[in-house]
């Protein structure tokens, strides 16, 4: 196996080769015609993909190179932590010796307090000015990158010392990852992501009491914290882990009933609690109903919404703040309740009069909320189907698919108009798409009728029928 076949492969970014390589015999610690091992590339062009399936394959991360660093430590200088996480491997805790470990740890604490725009500066040897932009550091964060020449950095020193604590084991007090999480007052970096999920993993009491007693402090990103890591605890429970579900749910109502005063972490505070379970979680919703913003009033149809087996149902009062809600002047608003509205449905005209304007609604985002609970409900009504039937020449897709679909599920009679106007076929990113399934079986069906002769029978609305089962096993096939 040539050598020279795998740092091709690594320089063509091309993880599946690489692994491939590495199967079939190929050497690990391959070098390049500067004497660096191909990890090292794959380090300096923040492939983590081929990173990772070299160190899989046996590359040493930690090996000694002649300037004295080693492909762990570039990766760490480098500032991405998908990089990092990729050389570092699996259980470095045992892969590496304890002074190792506490050397790596203070490096990535050195470079985080510096600064990425002075690690730069200093590998750069230039006092140029520095482009910056946001990049992907993986498919979940973002990070800011610095170029100085051909000189790059990422900003993702904190993340990588977050992440090495925890691969070390290594408790960090909880008020120091807060202020990491904080620090750069940017939601979507990748240090915030990092402290977020390590505390998430920290099942403790003593972690749970003290990230949410910042729900009591005066800088609203440390009260958006909170609400990340109570929605980390919920995407991740366990029942062999405290999940805190009853905890969680019981200091949501309390944080909405003590005023927030911050209308963006009020609103966040009413969404986390509309997903998990509590007695209250209607009477908060009716509460902030009217609230001045509408950024809190859009949370509150996912309060009011009850569960009769599988089925979403509204009590007295809910159903008429959704009424009223569905008439606010806030386009957002109107879309949320729109949703609620037409997947409850019971009926009566009040609702149907109220889910058929929402589906003519002149905000685009409204109509699509609408359409895709409409689609899915239970209503029958044929104004609603008329509504629906309007929906077809949507500029958007998923709108278009929407209003097809609800058609075919109430059995009505122009469900092979609607599929001749909207398309079975598939589109790119909705390879496996419920809707175009059950599109594709309806024409099947009748098709394989037709090829028999057999007389194709279109039902007055009789509702909503099920075909959920053929669209599982279509979307396999899409």
């Amino acid at each position: 196996m040539g050598a020279g076949e795998l740092e091709t492969a690594v320089r063509r970014s091309d993880a599946e080769a690489v692994a491939a390589l590495l199967e079939a015999g190929a050497d690990p610690e391959t070098r390049t015609d500067d004497g660096l091992p191909v990890l090292c590339l794959a380090v300096a062009a923040y492939d983590a993909a081929v990173a990772r399936a070299l160190v899989e394959g046996g590359a040493d991360p930690d090996r000694g190179l002649p300037d004295g660093t080693t492909a762990l430590v570039r990766a760490i200088d480098g500032g991405s932590p998908a990089v990092t996480k990729a050389v570092l491997g699996r259980e470095p805790r045992l892969s590496l010796p304890a002074a190792r470990r506490a050397y790596l740890l203070a490096l990535a604490r050195e470079r985080y307090e510096r600064g990425a725009e002075a690690v730069l500066r200093d590998r750069a040897g230039g006092t140029g000015s520095v482009r910056e932009r946001r990049v992907e550091d993986d498919e979940y964060d973002r990070v800011t990158q610095l170029t100085l020449g051909d000189v790059t950095v990422r900003a993702g020193h904190g993340a990588i010392l977050t992440d090495l604590e925890w691969a070390f084991r290594v408790l960090t007090p909880v008020e120091e990852l807060v202020a990491r999480a904080v620090a750069r007052r940017d939601r979507d970096h990748v240090d915030r992501s990092s402290a977020r999920w390590v505390l998430g993993e920290r099942r403790s009491k003593e972690t749970w009491s003290a990230v949410t007693a910042y729900r009591h402090s005066p800088d609203p990103e440390h009260r958006h914290f909170v609400l990340d890591v109570l929605i980390c605890y919920q995407l991740t429970q366990s029942s062999a882990r405290n999940s805190y579900e009853k905890e969680t749910a019981d200091l949501l109502v309390a944080w909405a009933a003590e005023g927030e005063g911050d209308p963006s972490v009020l609103a966040e505070v009413l969404r986390v609690l509309s997903e998990v379970e509590h007695r209250e979680a209607e009477a908060v919703g009716l509460r902030h109903a009217g609230h001045p913003d509408p950024r809190v009033r859009a949370q509150v149809p996912g309060l009011l919404l009850s569960w009769d087996d599988t089925r979403p149902t509204l009590g007295r009062a809910a159903r008429a703040a959704l009424l009223e809600l569905a008439g606010d002047d806030h386009g957002r608003v109107r879309a949320v309740t729109g949703g609620a509205l037409a997947a409850a449905h019971d009926g009566s005209p009040e609702c149907m009069d109220a889910v058929v304007a929402l589906l003519r609604d002149p905000v685009a985002e409204v109509r699509a909320r609408t359409a895709e609970a409409a689609a899915e409900g239970t209503d029958g009504t044929t104004a609603v189907a008329d509504a629906l039937v309007a929906l077809l020449d949507e500029d958007d897709l998923g709108t278009r698919l929407d209003a097809a679909y609800g058609l075919l599920r109430r059995n009505d009679p122009r469900t092979g108009e609607a599929i001749d106007r909207v398309g079975s076929h598939t589109r790119p990113g909705f390879e496996h798409d419920h809707r175009l399934a059950a599109l594709w079986r309806w024409e099947w069906d009748h098709k394989d009728r037709a090829d028999h002769q057999e007389p194709q029978h279109h039902p007055d609305h009789q509702g909503p029928q099920d075909h959920r089962g053929h669209e599982d096993h279509q979307g396999r096939e899409a």
